[in-house]
C-alpha cells in the first residue's frame, strides 16, 4: 500500500512530539539573515498541512503542495476556520507546477528524500528553481545517510488510545535506500482495524544535493545543523539546507 494511505487519519496523532513551531521559527530566522521580503510561500511535501498552517496564519498567501490525497485531505480540515485559508495542490515535486511563481519554497520532514530516485530528486529541484521568484529562496531539510543506516535492523513503536504502529527499519547499501514496513492499528468504534504501508527513503548526502542545487541555478547555498546557524557536526541526524534563486530583494 502506498505510503500515508492509511496513516493519514492518525499521522498528527504519531507525531505530536514534532516541535513545527521551531521549524517555522528557524524558516523566519533564516529569512532575516538573508534580508528578504517574503508574500508567497509553497510548502512542498505538504502533508497534513501543520506548517502551512502556521505559515497562512503569520499572514502569508500560502500554498501547500502533496502527492496524497489523503494527507490533503487532513491539511485542509485544519483550515476550514481560516478567513484566507491556504491552496491546496495534489502534484509529485518531481511534477511541481505552480500558476503562479512564489517568494518562498519550504520542504520539511526529510520529504526530499521519499523520492527514491536521484534522477527524480534533481528533477524536483529544478522544478522548484522555476516555481520560485528571482530572489526567491529554497529552505529544506533531509534525514543524514548516517541516521538512515542507523535505522537498519531497528524497530520502533507509537501509540496513543486509538492508534497503535511498529515499524521495523532495513537499510540496502546498494540501493543506498532506508525501508520501514509500518503495521498501523486504528481504532473505529469497538474494532480495530490493521493495515501495513512501507515507506523509503533515499540516503543523500549534502554534496549530492548541493550539486542538483547549482546545476539548477541555486547560488548562496548554506547547510545548517539541525536549526542552528552552524556546520554540521559529526553523526548529525538532520541537516537543513537554503538556497537562492540570483539576487535578492531586499525588504
Amino acid at each position: 500500500m502506498d505510503a500515508y494511505h492509511e496513516l493519514a487519519k492518525s499521522y498528527d496523532r504519531l507525531t505530536n512530539d514534532v516541535d513545527y513551531e521551531a521549524t517555522v521559527e528557524f524558516y523566519m530566522q533564516i529569512l532575516e539573515r538573508e534580508g528578504v521580503s517574503v508574500r508567497t510561500v509553497v510548502d512542498l511535501a505538504c502533508g497534513t498541512g501543520s506548517v502551512t498552517e502556521i505559515l497562512a496564519r503569520k499572514g502569508y498567501e500560502v500554498t501547500g503542495v502533496d502527492m496524497s490525497e489523503e494527507m490533503l485531505t487532513e491539511a485542509m480540515s485544519k483550515v476550514m476556520d481560516m478567513e484566507n485559508p491556504p491552496r491546496f495542490v495534489c502534484q509529485k515535486l518531481q511534477e511541481l507546477k505552480l500558476p503562479r511563481a512564489v517568494d518562498l519554497a519550504v520542504c520539511a520532514l526529510d520529504s526530499l528524500d521519499y523520492i527514491t530516485n536521484p534522477d527524480d530528486c534533481a528533477e524536483a529541484i529544478q522544478r522548484v528553481y522555476r516555481a520560485l521568484n528571482p530572489g526567491g529562496i529554497f529552505i529544506f531539510d533531509v534525514n543524514t545517510p548516517e541516521k538512515l543506516r542507523a535505522m537498519d535492523g531497528q524497530v520502533f513503536l507509537d501509540e496513543d488510545d486509538d492508534v497503535y504502529c511498529v515499524w521495523r527499519g532495513e537499510f540496502d547499501e546498494e540501493s543506498n535506500i532506508c525501508s520501514y514496513g509500518m503495521d498501523l492499528f486504528q481504532r473505529e468504534g469497538e474494532v480495530w482495524h490493521r493495515s501495513f504501508e512501507e515507506h523509503r527513503e533515499y540516503a543523500y548526502s549534502a554534496e549530492q544535493l548541493k550539486g542538483y542545487l547549482k546545476d539548477a541555478g541555486f547560488t548562496h547555498i548554506e547547510v545548517y545543523a539541525d536549526r542552528l546557524f552552524e556546520a554540521p557536526r559529526e553523526g548529525e541526524q538532520r541537516i537543513y539546507i537554503k538556497a537562492r534563486k540570483g539576487k535578492i530583494r531586499r525588504k
